[in-house]
């Protein structure tokens, strides 16, 4: 009878993050939507009357904002560590500095 052993270091599909293809769709999909709340809120604003037309102005002059900021927010993260294809091997300035050795001259106490 066959042992089925777990592998840690194995991942499965659902773990991968979302493409960043998927992504920018994502985030586009969601500034579209605000942008069409704006638009309404700017329709309404020539609907309704006297002091109301506040509500739907201060929604249309601020969901622009919110649009920009959340749009912006990637979910597609770079993970550190990760060095370029074609990087070039450190060069010598790159190497740790020597430790410094004590002097063989006693030193001196200024004052």
């Amino acid at each position: 009878m066959r042992e089925h052993r777990v592998r840690d270091s194995a991942g499965s599909l659902t773990d991968l993050p979302m493409s960043p293809d998927e992504d920018r769709q994502r985030r586009f999909r969601l500034y579209f939507y605000l942008m069409l709340a704006r638009v309404a809120a700017l329709g309404v604003f020539f609907i309704v009357p006297d002091w109301w037309k506040l509500i739907p102005a201060f929604f249309a002059v601020f969901i622009p904002y919110f649009a920009v900021v959340i749009a912006n927010v990637s979910t597609h993260r770079t993970t550190d560590g990760l060095e370029a294809p074609n990087a070039l091997p450190p060069g010598p300035s790159a190497a740790p500095a020597a430790p410094a050795t004590p002097s063989s001259a006693p030193e001196r106490d200024v004052q």
